[in-house]
C-alpha cells in the first residue's frame, strides 16, 4: 500500500477520489492526514474533528479482498480489522453497528465506503483527541505510522469474512443498546438479529449498511 501523507487535506475521500480520476488506478493507495477541514461522514454528514485526529482513506481493487467478504458489509470488515489492531494496543475501542467506532457509550469514528467499477474505496476518520462533549475519543496514545502498516498488512492477508465475522458476532450485543439510522430514521437496535453477511434482521426486514 502506497501512503500519501498530506498536512492538511479538505476530505481524504474526495482527494483519493480525484486522484485516481487524474493518474488511474495502479495498485492499492492511501491518503493520510490529521487535519480534515471538509470530510464525509455517514450519510453525507461531515466528519472534521480537529487538528492532530486520523483520517485517511484507501481504495483497492475488489480482487484483493477475501471471496467469501459480502462487499455490502465491508464497512464492518475494514472497521473491524482496525479495532482489533487498536484493542492489541490496550484500547477498550469496540464497533457498534454498522460502522462507528465507539469508546463505552460515546462515538469516536467511522467508516465510510463507496464503489467505483473494481475499485473500492474506504474513509476512515478516528478521533484521537477530544473535539467536544457529544464526542469521545481514543483512550490510548498511538503511532500513527506504526499503526496505519500494522493495519494494511492485516489487509494483505485476506482475513476471512467468516474469520471476522465469527468474532464482530459475539461484540454485536453492545450494538442492541444503541440506535441506528435506517431510512433516515432512527431505530432502536434492540430487537435486531445479525446474518451471517453482516446485515440486521429487524422487523421482518433485512438491513445491509451499505455505507
Amino acid at each position: 500500500m502506497k501512503i500519501i501523507y498530506l498536512k492538511e487535506v479538505g476530505s481524504t475521500h474526495t482527494y483519493l477520489k480525484k486522484y485516481i480520476k487524474s493518474n488511474e488506478y495502479n495498485y492499492p493507495l492511501a491518503v493520510v492526514t490529521t487535519n480534515q477541514t471538509d470530510g464525509i461522514g455517514s450519510r453525507s454528514n461531515s466528519w472534521n474533528g480537529k487538528e492532530g485526529n486520523l483520517f485517511f482513506s484507501f481504495v483497492l481493487d475488489k480482487q484483493l479482498l477475501p471471496n467469501d467478504l459480502p462487499i455490502q458489509s465491508a464497512s464492518i470488515y475494514f472497521s473491524f480489522i482496525l479495532k482489533d489492531i487498536l484493542n492489541k494496543f490496550g484500547s477498550i475501542i469496540w464497533l457498534k453497528w454498522p460502522n462507528d467506532f465507539y469508546i463505552e457509550n460515546k462515538k469516536i469514528g467511522g467508516t465510510i465506503t463507496s464503489y467505483s467499477g473494481n475499485l473500492l474505496f474506504c474513509g476512515i476518520g478516528l478521533n484521537l483527541y477530544y473535539v467536544n462533549e457529544e464526542f469521545g475519543f481514543l483512550d490510548i496514545q498511538i503511532d500513527i505510522e506504526n499503526l496505519l502498516e500494522q493495519y494494511f498488512d492485516k489487509l494483505e492477508e485476506k482475513i476471512l469474512w467468516k474469520q471476522i465475522f465469527s468474532k464482530y458476532s459475539l461484540e454485536f450485543k453492545k450494538s442492541m443498546n444503541f440506535k441506528a439510522t435506517i431510512d433516515n430514521q432512527k431505530v432502536s437496535l434492540r430487537d435486531a438479529l445479525l446474518n451471517d453477511d453482516g446485515s440486521i434482521q429487524l422487523k421482518n426486514k433485512k438491513v445491509y449498511s451499505l455505507r
